[in-house]
């Protein structure tokens, strides 16, 4: 997830509120003390949580030299970049070099080419506008839609009950809708869609901001691309909300419950790759059938397909690495 910056110097209490309720996370200021009346965000300032001049370096982009120079400061922390006529920022460079860039911006249009830069873009983007809705407007473009995952079906070749385990139930701080739910697997490889409790169900009411996502062990798709162990997940945390689609977004974790459950063993294939999962046996536990629609793990056949995504695997610390790992 991109980086939202607001400048607010001199200081306005609107274009405060506007970087608050807007989700930013950061702002700089001259001091710290009147937006901390307003909510907690992260302040850049002489006394605020980072330090200008210090923990965040400013660098005027005129030339190759004062290009240089930002590099070289980025190599220590972010660097916020900007120059008085944008047609002739170096991003390219800049970005090729180093992931601690933030671009100054004064409105979308200039937000959407630093985000785009390379295809990877700025790591973030400073906003210097006095219109809150300009903040309002970029923040819309930042917060939204994080992601686009490829997904595709497969079809399930095993279904077993494998005894009692611990399984992990996300409750978000977002309401879920039909046709979404998180990317989960037992391997770094693949993972299957596992349905949010949006639908009615004769035994207990709907829990549309709850994924019973599997067992502990179990990797979970994360918004960074990165992936993290269902039993590491804590309140706060983002997680990767897909749909039917493949478009993803952010939700937060509002809490995380583990318990001992009676567990399912699902196995999958599609062309090339193949996927298992553990899953809490219970008629609540939905995937996502190719068309969008939820089947309950209990009325699943051998044969039937469900959606989820591949990748390569082995994974250091969630990250991807490029080395010799069978994961079985």
């Amino acid at each position: 997830m991109k980086e939202l910056w607001v400048d607010i110097r001199p200081w306005k209490k609107a274009l405060a509120t506007a970087a608050i309720e807007s989700g930013a996370d950061a702002v700089v200021v001259e001091d710290a003390v009147e937006i901390r009346k307003l909510g907690r965000i992260c302040t850049i300032a002489p006394d605020g949580d980072l330090v200008l001049g210090k923990d965040v370096e400013e660098v005027q982009i005129t030339d190759k030299e004062s290009e240089q120079l930002a590099v070289k400061k980025a190599a220590h922390g972010p660097v916020i970049v900007s120059t008085t006529d944008w047609t002739v920022i170096p991003l390219e460079n800049l970005v090729a070099q180093s992931d601690r860039i933030i671009a100054r911006v004064h409105d979308r249009k200039e937000a959407e080419l630093a985000l785009s830069i390379l295809e990877k873009g700025v790591h973030g983007v400073l906003v210097s506008a006095d219109d809150p809705q300009v903040v309002r407007e970029i923040a819309r473009m930042i917060k939204g839609p994080s992601a686009r995952v490829q997904l595709e079906a497969f079809t399930i070749t095993t279904i077993r009950p494998v005894g009692m385990g611990d399984r992990v139930c996300v409750d978000t701080c977002s309401l879920l809708s039909a046709g979404q739910g998180l990317l989960v697997g037992d391997t770094s490889s693949g993972f299957l869609l596992v349905h949010a409790e949006t639908l009615e169900n004769p035994y207990v009411a709907p829990r549309p901001f709850r994924i019973n996502a599997g067992a502990a062990h179990a990797y979970l798709v994360m918004p960074s691309g990165k992936t993290s162990y269902l039993s590491e997940l804590r309140a706060g945390d983002p997680v990767l909300v897909v749909d039917a689609e493949g478009t993803g977004r952010e939700a937060i974790v509002g809490r995380v419950k583990i318990e001992r459950r009676p567990l399912l063993h699902l196995e999958a294939e599609s062309t090339g790759a193949r996927v298992s999962l553990m899953l809490q046996n219970a008629e609540t536990i939905r995937l996502v059938r190719p068309d969008g629609s939820a089947v309950s793990v209990v009325d699943l056949s051998v044969g039937d397909q469900v959606i989820g995504y591949s990748t390569e695997g082995g994974r250091h610390f969630g990250m991807a690495v490029k080395e010799t790992i069978i994961e079985k």
